[in-house]
């Protein structure tokens, strides 16, 4: 058993706490697993009847009828046995259908009022979440059910526990290895569960591609209806060699053109962007100008939500160390639960003798809730003119918020006399809480 106890403990704090918990996060990262067995054998180990835990898995053949929402609803409720607590789980939601309510005729209701004719999964829970003996769980493998829309569709009372593949710390604490070998196989191979139990690398890499290959891809195309696949697995591709890269729709659509000879145009590509950053396949980074305190529309950075299906997708070729750790920093960062945004300097300086605005880069921007914290990814400071660039938009960001450079290895948390912080990743990863939240 691999050990989820932060996932764990999230789920105990917010039992019967009145709202839908949903959990969230890319399709196979443990979604089932933490609710069906870790959660199910903490509730059994805690007295709780199994006859009580009413599970449903939306994905399975035999609950297929289920994705109707009506039969979802009276199944549910016929195995709600008397007033005693019971609790709910409910595996990938979002494959449930929307159906009519009755009575209603499409044909002759008005465009504005046609979100009201359909009877959904947000009917079938808030309706079950009225009764005061139901705690109630679902998984979801699609971004919107984090959306604006969930918190009308449940009137705000939901819970949103959104889930990764195992961190570092996670992997290294279930291998138990030397802590250099973990991080080795870490950011070649991931940390998708399925990855991480298999111990032959080429055991490894069959389930890398068979994910991406036939779960995620096919759900995308599934998902919106993408009669060809090849433009996507294209998009899919440039990304793959590009995370960490600033970059946008435009200049990835070029991309393709220029190695395949035709192409999409620039909007397809954000579309289909989108599709990827909806089933949790990459995430969006988006800029932000420290000094002017605003957002820019573009060029953004995208990162893999797992390495090694990154990896896997580019034959582990392009696996230089520094792409690597910044993609594993920014996940940690994101798994912790902060906001992450890119940072932009603006500096003057000349060229050619005229003034210029340059700007400088930030790794990432970190807000804890609290502060901002600087996190800048930094392989090696050990040559002082590389320092001293790496380190220059931490000291030109005019202002006094934590200023942290992650390194290569293990070394301990230190600080210069700017005040800048050093760490080395292998330290950051076993205790990011500690380094950032300091």
């Amino acid at each position: 058993m691999i050990k989820r106890d932060d996932y764990l403990k999230k789920l105990k704090d917010k039992m019967w706490n009145g709202s839908v918990k949903i959990i969230t996060g890319i399709r196979r990262c443990g979604k089932s697993y933490i609710l069906n067995e870790i959660f199910r054998n903490y509730l059994l180990d805690s007295g709780v009847s199994p006859d009580h835990i009413i599970s449903v898995s939306l994905e399975l053949e035999e609950f297929e009828i289920l994705q109707n929402p009506r039969e979802l609803s009276k199944y549910i409720r016929s195995r709600i046995l008397d007033e005693e607590r019971h609790y709910v789980f409910i595996d990938e939601i979002q494959l449930s259908r929307k159906v009519l309510k009755d009575g209603v005729d499409p044909e002759r209701t008005a465009k504005e009022d046609e979100p009201g004719i359909w009877f959904t999964f947000y009917d079938v829970l808030n309706s079950l979440n009225a009764k005061p003996n139901l705690d109630i769980y679902v998984t979801g493998s699609n971004s919107k059910m984090l959306s604006k829309d969930v918190a009308t569709n449940f009137r705000g009372r939901k819970t949103e526990i959104e889930m990764h593949p195992l961190s570092f710390s996670e992997f290294h604490a279930w291998r138990g290895g030397d802590v250099q070998h973990d991080w080795d196989e870490y950011k070649t191979f991931g940390g998708m569960p399925q990855t991480v139990l298999e111990r032959n690398e080429r055991d490894k890499i069959a389930v890398l591609n068979e994910l991406f290959n036939n779960v995620y891809v096919k759900d995308v195309v599934e998902r919106h209806r993408i009669s060809d696949s090849t433009l996507l697995e294209s998009i899919v591709d440039v990304v793959s060699n590009s995370v960490g890269s600033l970059t946008n729709p435009k200049k990835l659509s070029d991309t393709i053109i220029s190695r395949e000879g035709c192409g999409p145009s620039a909007p397809t590509v954000r579309k289909y962007l989108g599709f990827l950053a909806d089933a949790y396949i990459f995430r969006e980074a988006r800029r932000y100008d420290v000094r002017g305190r605003k957002y820019l529309d573009h060029p953004m950075k995208y990162y893999a939500e797992d390495v090694g299906l990154r990896n896997a997708r580019l034959g582990f070729r392009e696996q230089e160390e520094t792409h690597l750790m910044e993609n594993v920093i920014y996940n940690e960062l994101v798994r912790c639960g902060w906001s992450v945004d890119v940072g932009v300097v603006e500096i003057w300086g000349e060229t050619n003798g005229k003034k210029v605005v340059k700007r400088l880069e930030i790794d990432f921007v970190v807000n804890t809730g609290f502060e901002k914290v600087y996190v800048q990814s930094a392989f090696s400071v050990s040559d002082p003119d590389y320092k001293a660039r790496e380190i220059l938009p931490l000291r030109k960001s005019g202002d006094s918020f934590r200023k942290i450079v992650v390194t290569s290895g293990a070394s301990r948390l230190w600080t210069d006399d700017d005040g800048i912080s050093y760490v080395g990743i292998l330290t950051f990863l076993q205790n990011p809480n500690s380094v950032i939240a300091k």
